[in-house]
């Protein structure tokens, strides 16, 4: 669209919109993110050093397999094994610790994240915090103390957000607030860290089939839901890719 695309979104948030108006501003907001090649292949994983958080179910879980099929030397933390994004230290130690056993580090992965359902003034301040800390600070913590690794090589680093990223969702308004804060902080972090030759991006899947969302949403038809599997490809087809500072989408055929 060109920069027609911002006064045709603006206009539509100005007006009286009905809600089929705004789904479709929110679609068209969506259409400036990017997918990425098919045709990167998952044998150049090979012999690469990947960390991942959140790897102890769902997508990240997935990632660990798939990446570990492929030959990468993977470690997966989460707080099953002691490791909190949310607590830089964690995050610091388990990054010194894979460094100092396999000299380098190619790529960190983070798809550890939060959600809680309800409304805003029924919600539990400790619950709304774990939401921030896990899904916004611990992004930032994770790019933190990853750049020193990333820098000596070229890395990559590979963050999550949601589809409510572009516009809030009522029920989970903090959840789809710091899904639109990761984005915001890849982007500006893309330029920031260009010229340390690191590289990030962040994976915008549609509802996926993973123990958070059946936690939330209960059993939904199959067909209707990414599979793990299939966004943990892609993500790590992502992190091998020279885009940076792009949101990566993630739909059903």
């Amino acid at each position: 669209f060109g920069g027609n695309f911002n006064l045709m979104f603006g206009s539509i948030l100005k007006c009286r919109s009905t809600p089929e108006d705004v789904y479709l501003a929110d679609r068209l907001f969506q259409l400036k993110s990017h997918f990425v090649s098919e045709n990167v292949s998952l044998d150049k994983l090979k012999n690469k050093v990947i960390v991942c958080f959140g790897a102890s179910r769902g997508i990240g879980e997935s990632i660990v397999k798939i990446a570990s099929i492929n030959g990468a030397r993977t470690y997966g933390f989460s707080r099953r094994n002691g490791v909190d994004v949310s607590v830089f230290d964690h995050v610091s130690e388990a990054l010194r610790e894979v460094y100092r056993k396999e000299g380098k580090i190619d790529y960190v992965i983070n798809t550890a994240g939060v959600l809680r359902m309800g409304q805003i003034e029924l919600m539990k301040v400790d619950d709304i915090m774990e939401q921030v800390n896990v899904n916004y600070l611990g992004s930032i913590n994770v790019v933190k103390a990853g750049i020193r690794y990333l820098q000596e090589f070229g890395g990559s680093v590979l963050l999550f957000t949601s589809s409510s990223y572009t516009r809030g969702r009522s029920l989970y308004s903090i959840y789809s607030s710091t899904k639109a804060a990761v984005v915001n902080l890849v982007q500006a972090l893309a330029d920031e860290l260009k010229g340390r030759c690191i590289r990030i991006n962040a994976v915008n899947p549609e509802r996926t089939n993973t123990p958070m969302r059946r936690e939330n949403f209960g059993v939904e038809p199959e067909e209707t839901l990414l599979d793990c599997h299939n966004v943990a490809s892609i993500s790590l087809k992502t992190v091998m890719s020279e885009l940076t500072g792009q949101v990566i989408d993630v739909r059903k055929n």
